[in-house]
């Protein structure tokens, strides 16, 4: 993946990172509840894309995060130990994967309202 945060244009063509695809897929093999990719580029110095998604438990959540990590392995982490929110950062895409509770209380969907969300098909993924 591109190592310069923030960028890509989204006045270009929407093309995502092979990065993205190889996350959003690690997420559906192990179930992710509710996942959803926004695009931030031309919202965000930090980052071009969030990868949000739950686990049922903090057992789940750490799983996929685990599962992850063992196919790409991210630039940094935090969470992984509590399982609560567990925040996987691989510089053009920062992964959110929460206990379902904590996603409820925090709303980044919500927060980053302006950012469109990116279908499944837009990855590569069947969904």
């Amino acid at each position: 993946m591109n190592k310069s945060r923030g960028r890509s244009s989204r006045a270009g063509a929407r093309r995502h990172p092979d990065g993205l695809r190889q996350i959003v897929a690690a997420l559906a093999d192990r179930k992710a509840v509710d996942p959803l990719v926004l695009d931030l580029r031309g919202l965000s110095g930090a980052t071009d894309y969030f990868a949000i998604a739950s686990g049922t438990s903090d057992a789940h959540v750490r799983g996929m995060a685990e599962h992850l990590m063992a196919r790409l392995p991210p630039h940094h982490v935090e969470g992984l130990g509590q399982g609560r929110w567990v925040l996987l950062d691989y510089v053009d895409v920062v992964v959110h994967l929460f206990h379902p509770e904590l996603r409820e209380f925090y709303q980044l969907e919500r927060l980053w309202a302006d950012a469109p969300p990116v279908t499944l098909g837009e990855v590569g993924i069947a969904g």
